[in-house]
């Protein structure tokens, strides 16, 4: 099954719910890893299925190893410290913890191995992990470019003797492969490793520690520079092991409870599967937004967010060291937004060597937004962004799971946003959007559809002021695009031209009264050569298209009353309650006939009969977005009923519904 090209969000009005985390991606390649390594089977559950877990079961198995899954857990079957395959061509996609690691274990057993991954990868260097086994004495070569994948390994001279050395200020993948991989050839001494520089991200350096010990390795550290592994050493399976949830996608749950509780139309949302006992560092992302003035709880096994702390109406701002959370970190920089005064994040250094250079992206894509940002090579800071600056944006991914899923959260202000290539989030969520969608609260939208004199503009436009929701007129604006098609001389088959027409249609609508510009048009544009014109255009897809950001655009707090043809089944389908008006063409031509004389239009009932017929022909028979029911919709047919009681039965189904 393919992924959408593009994913839009609808604005949020609220969050609540509760959200079950997939297994932690840092814990479940290590602890796969570990299990391989191990003498004796070892039985994983809660294990990640993601794009970089699978990759690495795929080289695992192309190793020898045997890995068996099924619903309720994975066995690995542990190859003791030597893989049965001493030749192998793994491809590892663009899992950093996966390729690091593997390259590191590899290179110490000896073999013939080629290591490769996508385009990506090959630009995440690796120079500084290869050149600490070099020295050792390891067998590794670059297939291209030197400092950089893809690599081949071939057997070395290992000599353990020295120190080794390994820089720790790039990333800590690098060090957490050589703690990973220097126990099996541990045997006969100790083994020391120095870390040069300051060491980044030291949180998953310790989870690298503590899996180690749950399979027998004890590591001792001075001051997280120094590293002593013990002669002797060996993985031993632990039996059974449990996969935590990963704290890093618990930040956009977290995030979306306090950001989705701002005004108070939300309800608490929580994470399940992390706690205060969490072995993950990111984990530390609960505590920052705590200290922010966010309303967090922490239980068993589970962290709730909701709303800010008594007194506060907004997240503070100010400087914030993120080096121990550069993943959770991601999610900051668009919280950022919504903040009381700007947001500096430091220790982001890191950022620009992971899936994609992650300062410069997501510098591109908060000033598309609208934000101002300040960004150097290891910081980033973001100027809260007044609601009158947002600006509707289709967001950019690189390929990078992290920007997609804490990008989603900008959806909780007040513009329309578009992910680009949501599937990239298969890299450690494919899941991702779903769990979004069920603690996500979209501003309310009722969809009042049905064919010309049917009362749906009436109707939806009382709607709209009993609620105090907003109110759109969807045939006001081909209305209004037909009318200034006509003034331009635009004809009414050059599709191109109208569409181009449309994309900066200068309309604003207030209440009942519509304006072209400073022009009071909600005379001009109900004439009946207007509106033929506008069923006529109506039915050209590039128009459509061109109209239906517009019309996303008015989708705003509290809520929504839309009139149209085609609100319920193109424009807003996730509507919450979507109605489809009929009536008798008798009917409504008495009820059209008799708005026609009111605005001293003379004409007959035949004719007015003739006409809607007509209209109706083509909205029911053209090719894109038809006059036709959702199949969701509550039909109600309004023959008999006069405004008040289409009303009120209406709104007897909204509040069934709200």
């Amino acid at each position: 099954m393919t992924s959408p090209e593009s994913l839009d969000l609808p604005p949020l009005i609220g969050a609540g719910g509760s959200v079950r985390l997939p297994g932690s991606k840092s814990i479940s390649n290590r602890v796969l890893l570990l299990a391989a390594l191990a003498s004796g089977p070892t039985q994983i559950t809660g294990l990640l299925d993601s794009d970089d877990t699978r990759v690495m079961l795929a080289a695992l198995h192309a190793l020898g190893v045997q890995c068996r899954q099924d619903e309720a857990a994975t066995l690995v079957q542990g190859c003791g410290g030597r893989f049965a395959t001493g030749k192998a061509d793994l491809f590892l996609g663009n899992a950093g913890t996966a390729i690091r690691p593997l390259t590191a274990a590899l290179a110490l057993l000896g073999g013939d191995y080629s290591l490769r991954g996508v385009p990506r990868m090959h630009e995440r260097p690796i120079g500084d992990l290869v050149d600490a086994l070099r020295a050792i004495g390891c067998d590794i070569g670059y297939a291209a470019k030197s400092g950089y994948p893809p690599l081949h390994i071939g057997v070395g001279l290992v000599d353990i003797a020295a120190p080794i050395r390994v820089r720790g200020d790039v990333s800590s993948q690098f060090l957490t492969a050589l703690l990973l991989a220097l126990p099996l050839v541990a045997a006969a001494r100790d083994i020391t490793i120095d870390v040069i520089g300051t060491l980044i991200s030291r949180p998953y350096v310790d989870i690298t520690l503590k899996l180690l010990a749950r399979f027998g390795v004890h590591i001792e550290h001075q001051n997280w520079q120094r590293f002593i592994i013990p002669a002797g050493s060996r993985y031993i399976s632990p039996g059974r092991i449990a996969i935590e949830g990963d704290a890093s996608s618990a930040s956009y749950f977290l995030a979306a409870g306090v950001l989705g509780n701002l005004h108070g139309q939300g309800a608490p949302v929580g994470v399940e599967g992390v706690d205060a006992k969490s072995i993950q560092g990111d984990i530390e992302f609960a505590r920052v937004l705590e200290r922010l003035g966010a309303n967090v709880t922490w239980g068993e096994g589970r962290i709730t967010a909701y709303g800010l702390q008594a007194g506060l109406r907004k997240l503070a701002g100010g400087s914030i060291d993120c080096l121990a959370i550069p993943d959770a970190a991601m999610t900051l920089a668009v919280t950022a937004l919504f903040a009381q005064e700007p947001t500096l994040l430091t220790g982001i250094g890191s950022w620009r060597v992971k899936e994609t250079d992650r300062i410069s992206a997501m510098v591109t894509e908060l000033t598309q937004i609208g934000a101002q940002v300040e960004h150097g090579d290891d910081w980033l800071r973001i100027h809260p962004l007044a609601e009158a600056h947002w600006r509707n944006a289709s967001i950019a991914t690189y390929d990078d799971h992290r920007m997609a899923m804490c990008f989603a959260l900008a959806s909780f202000g007040p513009a329309d946003i578009r992910i680009l290539d949501p599937g990239c989030v298969s890299k450690t969520f494919p899941g991702y959007f779903k769990a979004f969608a069920t603690i996500s609260r979209p501003v309310p939208v009722i969809t009042i559809d049905g064919p010309t004199a049917s009362g749906k503009g009436t109707v939806a436009s009382h709607l709209a002021q009993i609620l105090g929701f907003h109110y759109l007129d969807s045939g006001a604006l081909y209305r209004s695009l037909a009318l200034l098609a006509q003034r331009q001389g635009v004809a009414l088959e050059d599709e191109a031209a109208l569409a181009e027409l449309a994309r900066h249609l200068p309309i604003r609508c207030e209440g009942s009264a519509v304006w072209l510009g400073p022009e009071n048009a909600s005379e001009a544009i109900r004439t009946e050569s207007v509106g033929q014109a506008a069923s006529t255009l109506s039915a050209l897809p590039a128009v459509r298209r061109a109209l239906l950001q517009l019309q996303h655009s008015l989708r705003r707090s509290p809520g929504l009353v839309a009139d149209g043809r085609d609100m319920g089944t193109v424009v807003f389908p996730d509507a919450r309650l979507k109605v489809f008006l009929t009536a008798s063409s008798a009917a409504r031509a008495q009820r059209r006939h008799k708005q026609l004389i009111s605005k001293g239009i003379s004409t007959t009932i035949p004719n007015v009969l003739q006409e809607l017929e007509q209209r109706d022909a083509r909205d029911t028979q053209r090719s894109v977005a038809a006059l036709k029911p959702a199949q969701d919709a509550l039909p109600l047919n309004t023959s008999e009923l006069d405004v008040d009681q289409t009303v009120q039965q209406v709104l007897q189904w909204w509040r069934q519904r709200s």
